[in-house]
């Protein structure tokens, strides 16, 4: 228990799914939690759920994170009712719409590229001298299997996975060679049970455990994973107990791409 304690952390697309797995996770390891999310009716619930819980843990912002402007202002009034801000997670994604390149149009593509990777460098540039001022940050950005296995019909969505998986050994480094003690490290999940999943449901006729099914058969483990899977990677890279780890890629996949 404890296992961040003292942290203060934001989470951006928060109100369901992994972030709120990841929410849930950090505060009842004792760190704050600024839960983001367009969706602000999911966010405040999931911020009263964990305040009724742990009093005082949780705070909740409507977020778009494709506007800069939102972001300076999230993170400033986050870092004031935590206190500073010493984590960051940059959760919030889609999938797009799953379509050959042939077929794909540029408004899913530049849609895809805003959310999955615009939104992740405009919460680093914009969190990082908050993180530098905590003495001890740690930036977390959720990528997939996807950024390092392509498959057809996903082009945009692999693109920017793989982006977002190249910028945070950037942003490693540089926060390295400055000297500031902020780390940064990408998570790739595979398939998790979360809405993410809802167009393979819909491909199986609405039939979730055939979905479900089908997605498995190419993971060694032979199941789809929970998001509280993800939330305990999550937990660790953001405690001191990954202090020497940066620039690192942490895949959460049942084995599928060992093979």
């Amino acid at each position: 228990m404890n296992r961040v304690a003292g942290k203060a952390a934001l989470i951006t697309g928060a109100a369901g799914g992994l972030g709120r797995a990841m929410a849930w996770m950090l505060a009842r390891e004792g760190a704050k939690v600024a839960v983001t999310d367009v969706d602000i009716a999911g966010a405040e619930a999931l911020a009263a759920e964990i305040n009724a819980e742990i009093p005082g843990a949780a705070f909740a912002y409507a977020h778009d994170v494709t506007d800069e402007d939102q972001w300076i202002d999230v993170i400033a009034r986050a870092a004031g009712a935590m206190g500073g801000l010493s984590i960051l997670i940059n959760n919030a994604g889609i999938g797009g719409s799953l379509l050959w390149s042939e077929k794909d149009t540029l408004e899913n593509w530049r849609k895809v590229q805003a959310i999955n990777l615009e939104s992740v460098m405009l919460g680093c540039k914009h969190a990082m001298p908050h993180l530098r001022a905590s003495g001890a940050g740690s930036i977390v950005n959720i990528s997939s299997v996807a950024g390092l296995a392509a498959a057809p019909g996903m082009g945009a969505y692999n693109a920017t996975k793989a982006a977002v998986w190249m910028y945070t050994k950037t942003v490693a480094l540089e926060a390295a060679k400055a000297g500031w003690n902020v780390r940064c490290n990408s998570v790739h999940p595979v398939f998790i049970k979360t809405p993410i999943l809802d167009p393979f449901i819909a491909m199986a006729g609405g039939d979730e455990t055939t979905a479900h099914e089908k997605l498995a058969r190419g993971i060694p483990m032979k199941r789809i994973g929970e998001p509280d899977d993800v939330a305990w990677c999550v937990l660790y890279l953001a405690s001191d107990e990954s202090k020497f780890v940066t620039g690192a890629e942490f895949k959460i996949d049942g084995g599928m791409l060992a093979q």
